[in-house]
């Protein structure tokens, strides 16, 4: 027995750390408020929102991405350099850095992902990038065709997922349907189970270079309802809730051993897209009948209900806390100028505006909007859509009448303002010749202070022509039942959702 005791205190005296680290246990569940889609899986077809990223961050791993200590924090790239003239880009990759099957993250993967993209801001990044250089299987070279400021913005940030790292031999065998179906990563868990608009299931990696994580498993289960979420947390079948409203956060902070964590406003933005205005024949057409749906609002009553007034009422679709944001106010409500402004551009009854899709599953919040469009004569009828599809349907411009908007990526102004302003943009309608020239001017920029100028002047424009009506810039609300020591909610600024995932951790029994 002495001889065997020596044996094991020997053995782990010469361990490697790696071998010391303590072993994952537990499980852990998410009630998910939007239907997890397939395509949600692979970086490639990440969308211009943030939901996409409450997986990615939990099977895949970026060169840079937002982390605690900052926004473009080296994760499968252990540095990276920038030359003086502004055009090369060079990432030196972590050696330790393997995906699930076991194969090294190399930069053949680096290069290979960033080809394969196709995901919001693909047509500017790919135009922007000349070339991409596998230097040694450790390093890779980005080229670009000018000088391009947003560079990292794009690619080290939740702007898009061009900077998250596929295996290219697997995707390669099993092809890009069969890599959603059975994804491989270089993430902190792997893939086990998925079964759409159902359930996501994960384990821990214990081969992730960061850190083993703390907790074995974590289950994503789809729950759109916010009374179905509340009633799956008290009872202890779900763990970590999102997508809190104030009805069912009064509730829950009454409810012993609850927890509700709400954070300033952050990168999500509420406003009310207005697609049919490009159309001359349409009344939105007209800048009187756009203001006088901002007037109709009355955004701090919405806040009230939806958020407890925690949220900040905003008169732009860019966050105050981005870089290159103009703050902008919005008009106060007053119902009265409404109607006089939609008797002024010839509908002194009103007019039917069409349908009216909220953002998913935001119904209750999308019914209060429409409300307060249909008491000045703005008829409107709800439409309700699961996420995934109504998404798609926005990207394909299928979407007519009223549409509650909502984006939550990172970036900067630049990055929020391509995606629904600019020809290349994924949600835009339509597009205005001076503000496609401003941002083509400013993307070209590398003063900052010329720079913001030309951002800044794009905001006014949207502001003065009224062609969004902005809500108010969310914050936040997340449910963490009694099981729970840390949810990782808000330990990304910025980032609505758990992450990083390996730092989540049960309470011990």
């Amino acid at each position: 027995m002495t001889i065997r005791l020596s044996v094991l205190v020997l053995s782990l005296l010469l361990a490697s750390p790696g071998q010391l680290r303590a072993a994952s246990e537990g499980t852990m569940t998410w009630g998910v408020h939007a239907s997890l889609a397939a395509r949600w899986l692979d970086p490639a077809e990440t969308e211009g929102t943030i939901i996409p990223f409450m997986m990615l961050y939990a099977l895949h791993d970026a060169l840079l991405k937002p982390m605690p200590a900052g926004l473009n924090t080296p994760s499968l790239a252990e540095s990276w350099t920038m030359s003086k003239d502004g055009l090369t880009y060079e990432f030196v990759l972590r050696k330790s850095s393997k995906f699930h099957n076991g194969d090294p993250v190399t930069a053949e993967d680096v290069k290979f992902s960033f080809e394969r993209y196709r995901g919001a801001g693909a047509k500017q990044i790919k135009d922007k990038v000349r070339d991409v250089q596998v230097v040694d299987p450790g390093r890779v070279r980005f080229q670009l065709r000018e000088p391009w400021p947003d560079f990292l913005a794009y690619y080290g940030t939740t702007a898009s997922g061009v900077g998250w790292i596929v295996p290219k031999r697997y995707v390669e065998q099993v092809g890009d349907d069969g890599f959603k179906k059975a994804p491989v990563g270089a993430g902190p868990f792997r893939f086990v189970s998925f079964t759409p608009g159902i359930e996501l299931v994960v384990e821990a990696f214990e081969g992730y270079w960061r850190k083993v994580p703390s907790v074995n498993r974590l289950v994503f289960k789809v729950m759109p309802d916010d009374t179905t979420r509340a009633a799956a947390l008290k009872r202890g079948d779900v763990d970590v809730i999102f997508q809190v409203n104030g009805p069912v956060a009064e509730d829950l902070r009454r409810t012993p051993h609850m927890r509700i964590v709400s954070r300033l406003a952050g990168n999500g933005v509420f406003w009310i897209d207005l697609p049919d205005q490009w159309d001359p024949k349409s009344p939105w057409h007209d800048k009187r009948v756009r203001l006088a749906a901002s007037l109709a609002l009355d955004r701090q009553a919405v806040n009230q209900a939806e958020s407890l007034g925690t949220s900040r009422l905003t008169g732009a679709i860019v966050p105050r806390s981005f870089e290159f944001a103009l703050p902008l106010d919005p008009p106060p409500y007053d119902p009265g100028r409404a109607r006089q402004l939609l008797a002024e551009a010839g509908y002194p009854n009103g007019f039917d505006a069409g349908d009216f899709y909220p953002y998913p599953p935001l119904y209750a919040m999308g019914e209060a909007l429409a409300g307060y469009l249909g008491a000045v004569g703005i008829r409107t009828r709800i439409r309700t859509m699961e996420r995934a599809a109504f998404l798609t349907a926005w990207r394909e411009k299928k979407l007519k009448g009223v549409v509650m908007g909502l984006n939550g990526a990172g970036g900067n102004a630049a990055t929020r303002l391509e995606a629904y302003v600019t020809r290349t943009g994924i949600y835009a309608y339509g597009v205005l010749p001076e503000v496609e020239d401003l941002f083509q001017r400013q993307a070209r920029e590398i003063d900052r202070t010329k720079r913001e100028a030309l951002l800044h002047q794009i905001q006014r424009i949207l502001s003065d022509r009224v062609m969004y009506v902005p809500v108010y810039e969310l914050s936040p609300m997340a449910g963490i039942g009694p099981r729970v020591e840390q949810a990782a909610v808000g330990l990304i600024p910025g980032f609505p959702y758990s992450a990083p995932y390996e730092d989540v951790k049960l309470r011990k029994p």
